[in-house]
């Protein structure tokens, strides 16, 4: 019988701990049933499939997290705030949890339907702040993929240590922010500057 109050839940929950303290790599099955307190096969009556599944369970988590925290920031909010304030926040959430972002998957596998509503959420975000600049069909498309390109192009060379000179990465940010509003204001089939601010 699977050990009570562990669930799938809770071993990711370890997992993660795992993740956050010595980084996705050394993610196992035995670390992880080590930190909650079995035998390595009794894991599999928690997380089917071993750790290809648990895997995907932590790709759905993460990414859920991630989602639920750029929609939290951006509601109520439209134009260039609610584009601020979801940059703003994936890159916070990316550099507070640098070593869980770095096991965050940039596509979810066919058939995995966790992963994909989690990850549907995650772009809908992007999607939502698109709305105030008019920016609709076919080049909202291209306009939140430059938004995700840029979110996590910065987050991920922020948490690599890209950044080594000794200007302000904050100042940086806001110069990145304010490029990218620019160009949205500006985006192709929008008319000039016809997107809203705020």
């Amino acid at each position: 019988m699977p050990r009570a109050g562990l669930t799938p839940d809770a071993v990711v929950d370890h997992a993660l701990a795992l993740i956050d303290e010595q980084g996705p790599e050394t993610l196992t099955l035995a670390a992880v049933a080590a930190r909650a307190g079995v035998a390595a096969p009794s894991l599999y009556k928690h997380v089917p499939g071993g750790l290809a599944g648990l895997r995907r369970l932590i790709a759905a988590r993460v990414t859920g997290d991630l989602a639920a925290r750029l929609r939290a920031a951006i509601a109520g909010l439209h134009g260039q705030p609610a584009v601020e304030a979801l940059l703003r926040a994936y890159h916070g959430y990316a550099t507070e949890y640098p070593r869980r972002y770095a096991a965050l998957p940039q596509a979810p596998s066919a058939g995995d339907e966790q992963l994909i509503g989690a990850g549907t959420a995650l772009v809908g975000a992007i999607f939502s702040v698109l709305e105030g600049y008019g920016i609709e069909n076919s080049e909202a498309v291209h306009a939140a993929r430059t938004v995700r390109a840029l979110a996590h192009g910065f987050a991920s060379l922020t948490i690599g240590g890209a950044f080594q000179l000794s200007e302000e990465l904050a100042v940086t940010q806001d110069r990145l922010i304010a490029v990218l509003t620019a160009g949205l204001r500006d985006w192709p089939g929008t008319g000039t500057g016809t997107g809203t601010q705020g």
